[in-house]
């Protein structure tokens, strides 16, 4: 009998869809989908799919029948009811009050404070003497959504007003931290703690933080720091997508997603590394160590880029191309659209102004470099 994973999952997404349902087919995994949008994932999944509130553990612990061998999430939001429920059938899971940490920015400052000392206050109570400028942001977010640089105080209250209208969840200031932004990739399986590897990220002009480029790169000298901060939170199980900063030799987290890097990169970084990644993530949370995974030769040495194509206006997206794969050369590119022809955009200044994602691969950076460049050339993105 097939071993059972139980999969919680929200909204849909290409790492589900595309990534670990796939990866939990070919285990040979025996998989059932909770979800709170059933209607959404329908065909995304040739088996059971379960409507439950899988925000709340209790009611993913009660939608498990017989004894599972894996209960895993690869949503932001889901980590702490998933590790809940698979801490109540004595599974391999992320510890609760880690995933927490990561999840809350107020909690994760707190817990840092005494390492990685970094000014953080409820936006609606901010001192005078405040460190400005500061970066306004919801304090659960994702995908750089209502995240503003702000300069002084009245603009931090004409911003915290303008994004109170349209949501009611906590938001906190934080001291903006200059320097290079890096992330570091990373899987454990609660004994080792493995770094798959470190992109380089290119944000848009403030008061924004949109991510519009990542560039594969050596992990900086400082990521020593950043592992140690890692341990403090209590990270050390599953995957682990953290971005930080390094100014004059110090390295300070921006934030911590704990779970596989997004936005497509994922694909990128399993193509980079020729392994299994998805699987590799799931095996964990089976219980399988990574001392016999894919990966122990390391990074890889070739060159990799991740870049959106980021609309420009708002309006309909009247042209643009479909999932594509070809060479270039010694250039390996692959292009995701997350955005389909018909729909409607809207421009949000976030990271939900992706129209889709082009990944190429090669030996060198000047090799990716003019293959992206003469494939953006070659395609065409309209909105009208």
């Amino acid at each position: 009998m097939a071993a059972s994973l139980y999969l919680a999952a929200g909204k849909t997404t290409d790492s589900v869809t595309h990534g670990f349902l796939p990866a939990a087919a070919r285990l040979g995994l025996d998989v059932t989908l909770l979800t709170d949008r059933p209607a959404a994932h329908a065909g995304t999944h040739d088996g059971p799919i379960v409507q439950c509130d899988v925000f709340d553990f209790r009611e993913v612990v009660a939608a498990v029948d017989g004894v599972p061998a894996a209960i895993f999430s690869n949503s932001d939001f889901l980590q702490v009811p998933t590790a809940l429920a698979a801490a109540y059938y004595v599974l391999p899971a992320k510890d609760w009050r880690a995933a927490t940490r990561a999840k809350n920015k107020s909690l994760m400052r707190r817990h840092l404070a005494s390492i990685d000392p970094v000014f953080s206050a409820d936006a609606r109570h901010v001192p005078e003497d405040a460190p400005f400028p500061l970066v306004l942001k919801p304090r659960e977010g994702v995908a750089s959504e209502d995240v503003f640089l702000v300069r002084d105080a009245l603009e931090l209250a004409t911003r915290v007003d303008e994004i109170t209208a349209r949501r009611d969840d906590p938001l906190v200031a934080e001291e903006y931290l200059p320097g290079r932004l890096h992330t570091l990739e990373t899987l454990g399986d609660g004994r080792e703690l493995r770094v798959l590897g470190s992109f380089r990220t290119t944000l848009s002009l403030p008061p924004f933080f949109v991510e519009e480029r990542l560039e594969w790169a050596a992990p900086p000298p400082e990521t020593a720091q950043v592992l140690e901060q890692l341990d403090a939170l209590g990270i050390g199980f599953g995957a682990c997508h953290t971005e930080f900063v390094v100014h004059e030799g110090r390295a300070h987290i921006i934030e911590v997603n704990y779970r596989l890097i997004g936005d497509h990169c994922d694909f990128l970084l399993a193509d980079l590394l020729g392994v299994p990644l998805f699987e590799q993530t799931l095996a964990v949370h089976l219980g399988e160590s990574l001392g016999s995974w894919d990966g122990r030769d390391g990074p890889s040495q070739r060159h990799a880029i991740a870049e959106p194509v980021i609309a420009d206006r708002s309006g309909t997206l009247t042209a643009a191309p479909g999932l594509l794969q070809m060479d270039d050369g010694p250039v390996r590119l692959s292009y995701r659209p997350q955005r389909a022809v018909g729909d409607a955009v809207a421009v949000t200044r976030t990271n939900r102004d992706y129209l889709g994602t082009v990944r190429a691969i090669g030996p060198g950076p000047d090799e990716v470099n003019a293959a992206l460049a003469r494939f953006r050339a070659a395609h065409d993105w309209t909105i009208t």
